[in-house]
């Protein structure tokens, strides 16, 4: 079976992701891909990972995980969604590490899932805009914790994904820039479900609707609409030229409230986090989904 893990990152679509999906269940459940409530799994797949943190998950775990799960339905693919498979924002950043748990656990998910092929899912965001919302909530937000030795600024995701790599390396990691998502959104349900890449599907357009004018949506759709057979590359150009002249420029803009957050130090942030982007796309066995 393929088991298909969206695990966030927090603070980026907030859960939109998993409502597109859901608003398409019906038809992918006929077609054996499954996206089930999230209140079915995520207590239960929370409460063995920090089980087996003790000792080695009890023989038939995977079989009773995925009984609750499934709850009789046939699915070959499998699609679960929590932010906080890797932990919780509390404890996002430690010694400034981003997800240090994720190696860990998604090495122990692997062992919970030995017969099945794991993809893991990640939508990742800029440390500029990402650190003050996790240092806000963190459980320890001094500095020898939280920073550790490491100035803001060599904050990156690449570390993450290599040491996830390191300890699963078989698992075949999607990764894309939260800040690229609303031009992505429908590449990316239809890269998570397994689609074919020109499938329709409902809800590809929710994230764009958060930062298009009414106007500027209703423009947008109406040449979806006429233009049918248009390529996911082609859409992209599209709604990068709608973006263009119909974005709400304050849905854009983020406020970062955080002492010492200069523009220079957002500017060099904003750089790194580039050049991370480059570093991730080397890494094996993890790809970028891209305008």
């Amino acid at each position: 079976m393929q088991l298909v893990l969206h695990a966030g990152a927090h603070y980026t679509e907030e859960e939109r992701l998993l409502k597109s999906l859901l608003a398409n269940s019906e038809r992918l459940t006929k077609e054996g891909i499954f996206v089930p409530g999230p209140s079915t799994y995520r207590g239960l797949f929370r409460d063995t990972l920090n089980a087996m943190y003790k000792s080695s998950a009890a023989e038939g775990a995977r079989d009773v995980l995925l009984d609750a799960v499934l709850d009789d339905a046939q699915a070959q693919r499998v699609i679960l969604s929590d932010p906080n498979f890797f932990r919780t924002p509390a404890t996002a950043v430690v010694e400034g590490m981003l997800y240090p748990a994720a190696p860990v656990r998604m090495m122990r998910i692997v062992q919970l899932f030995p017969e099945d092929e794991i993809e893991l899912f990640l939508g990742i965001r800029n440390p500029a805009t990402l650190l003050p919302i996790l240092h806000g909530v963190s459980a320890d937000n001094s500095d020898a914790h939280f920073w550790g030795i490491k100035d803001q600024a060599d904050v990156c995701w690449s570390e993450t994904l290599e040491l996830l790599h390191d300890a699963a390396p078989e698992i075949a990691v999607t990764v894309w820039c939260n800040e690229d998502a609303p031009m992505l959104w429908g590449t990316i349900m239809r890269e998570i479900t397994g689609v074919p890449k020109n499938t329709r599907l409902k809800n590809e357009f929710d994230l764009l609707e958060t930062i298009m004018t009414v106007e500027g949506m209703k423009r947008f759709r109406s040449y979806i609409a006429a233009h049918p057979d248009i390529s996911g590359a082609q859409e992209q150009k599209v709604i990068a030229a709608f973006l263009s002249k119909f974005a709400m420029e304050d849905a854009i803009e983020e406020e970062l409230d955080m002492p010492g957050w200069t523009d220079d130090l957002v500017d060099e942030m904003t750089e790194n986090y580039d050049r991370d982007v480059l570093r991730i796309q080397k890494i094996p066995n993890v790809r970028m989904i891209m305008p």
